[in-house]
């Protein structure tokens, strides 16, 4: 790699270092290409990503930024996940770690929080955005819901009333 790629290495690393909600870090060693890639398709599906490069190179590009305090996880083979969404990744990783004892979560960063692979555990039990939305979008619908079911129990009560006294009739 020349010191062009290299520099260009640095300022993509730079800008994930920045714009992502969150960073983990891991060792993989021992993981076989096919589990990489099994990873890799995993943190697409939550939109996050996996990098692995050189730690030299991901220090200098850790420097001046907010998480930079992953730099001392930087040691031996190391891989990046990261998302935008500052669950997602994290999520992803933990479970993938759970099912695959070559990948050890070493820590990370939320932001400018550091995360040790406890945080990281935690983070990962946190809800994800989506599941946030959904909640809220279910508790604003609730009252909604129940207001409807008000106006409209009153009509099914005198129905079945009606059709209970049709039947005595009878």
């Amino acid at each position: 790699m020349d010191r062009a790629q290299k520099e260009q290495l640095v300022d993509d690393l730079g800008q994930i270092f920045e714009s992502s909600g969150v960073v983990v870090v891991a060792h993989y060693e021992g993981m076989t290409v096919a589990e990489m890639q099994d990873l890799r398709a995993q943190m697409r599906e939550v939109d996050g990503s996996v990098r692995v490069a050189k730690n030299k190179l991901a220090k200098i590009a850790l420097e001046g930024k907010p998480c930079a305090s992953i730099a001392e996880y930087l040691t031996g083979m190391t891989v990046l996940a990261y998302s935008e969404d500052p669950v997602a990744a994290a999520k992803v990783v933990d479970k993938y770690a759970k099912g695959n004892d070559k990948l050890v979560i070493l820590g990370g960063a939320m932001g400018d929080q550091a995360l040790d692979p406890a945080g990281v555990k935690a983070v990962a039990g946190m809800p994800s955005r989506e599941e946030l939305i959904a909640s809220i979008v279910g508790c604003i619908g609730a009252p909604a819901s129940n207001i409807a079911g008000a106006i409209g129990a009153p009509a099914s009560n005198i129905a079945s009333i009606l059709s209970t006294i049709e039947e005595k009739a009878a």
